[in-house]
């Protein structure tokens, strides 16, 4: 089975080099020591992808959007005042509003409202606090309406 595995692999090689164009230009030879002291950024640009190690431990203890929807928003009097619906999302990559569902009933009559996601001083899944709002407050704030390009 090695052998047929070690096979494949080689011939798959042959016929991949048996594919590539005659008038294509031979690979550059090697980069001398002086020109791999000089690093050229990433073809996709000079911004680092993904997730840096150092930034790992903070990624690691938030929290997934997915596990923050739908919940309960709270005041600091501990009376339920809403219900987070949705999370905006800058065009440049940052979180910026939370849309809360405000009374209502199966989304009927539901006002919804959008609140600064820096205004709120507890988000753990299930809760997010809002100190100082009360539900007659935040059904006076003017109502959030999607724009149409985005519902």
């Amino acid at each position: 089975m090695k052998s047929l595995i070690a096979s494949m692999v080689l011939a798959s090689g042959s016929i991949a080099y048996a594919q590539q164009p005659s008038d294509r230009p031979s690979p550059p030879n090697p980069p001398s020591q002086d020109q791999t002291s000089q690093q050229h950024p990433p073809i996709a640009g000079g911004v680092v992808l993904g997730v840096e190690v150092r930034e790992l431990a903070i990624v690691a203890t938030g929290y997934r959007m997915s596990k923050l929807l739908k919940s309960a928003v709270y005041n600091e009097k501990n009376e339920k005042i809403g219900k987070a619906e949705e999370f905006i999302v800058r065009t440049d990559g940052t979180l910026s509003y939370a849309i809360i569902d405000v009374g209502g009933f199966l989304k009927i009559g539901t006002h919804r409202v959008a609140i600064p996601v820096n205004q709120f001083s507890e988000v753990t899944p299930g809760r997010l606090l809002l100190p100082g709002a009360t539900k007659d407050a935040l059904k006076q704030m003017p109502e959030f309406k999607y724009a149409k390009s985005q519902t």
